[in-house]
């Protein structure tokens, strides 16, 4: 069956097998003239910035996603929470832009929310495998919820094996506090992901 969309009097077809576009998470969005397809090629960004200190340890390639559901009280990146707005963004481009970079130490994923675009997260991550660099992801997600919830459709479990430490849980802003190193408020926590999801215990990271 080939998926098709109705644009006005036109008809947009694209040759994909509709079980195939269901089962590598591809979503539709509004239809212009073209086939609302958003490839696993290309991710949503609200932008990037290229040299961080601030976003973890060392100078950092920074990736803010997005959209988000979680709507923060006092979020620093509001802009960011509108899930059609920002742009879409090959992957490939995004890699190609990182590697440039000989100073670069890691890679921070924030938003938005990354794991609204887990798949894609997880492609970026790939991408970038000839490079020595430490991957750290921002969620408002629990690390206990993202376990749970965590399924071949969403690709949480994907990102979770390729992150090496977590910062997890939604700022909340009366636990706002400025000593916390690399995190917004108290309640959120710096998880060695890879060494919990290995220990099947959470390991909290120190910087």
């Amino acid at each position: 069956e080939i998926l098709r969309c109705l644009v006005g009097s036109e008809m947009c077809i694209r040759d994909r097998i509709l079980s195939k576009v269901i089962k590598e998470g591809i979503y539709m969005e509004q239809c212009n003239k073209k086939c609302p397809l958003m490839e696993n090629d290309k991710i949503r960004i609200a932008g990037v910035q290229k040299e961080s200190i601030v976003d973890g340890p060392g100078i950092r390639y920074v990736v803010f996603t997005q959209g988000c559901p979680h709507h923060c009280k006092g979020c620093h990146n509001m802009q960011t929470h509108d899930f059609n707005g920002g742009k879409m963004v090959s992957i490939n481009e995004i890699a190609n832009d990182i590697k440039k970079n000989p100073l670069i130490k890691g890679v921070t994923i924030s938003g938005g929310e990354p794991f609204v675009q887990a798949k894609q997260v997880s492609k970026l991550i790939d991408s970038l495998q000839d490079k020595n660099y430490d991957y750290m992801v921002y969620t408002g997600y629990n690390y206990e919820n993202l376990l749970q919830n965590a399924n071949d459709s969403n690709g949480y479990m994907d990102l979770l094996k390729r992150t090496d430490v977590l910062m997890d849980g939604k700022f909340v802003e009366e636990l706002k506090n400025e000593n916390t190193i690399f995190r917004g408020s108290t309640n959120q926590r710096a998880i060695e992901c890879k060494n919990s999801l290995q220990n099947g215990s959470i390991m909290f990271h120190e910087f």
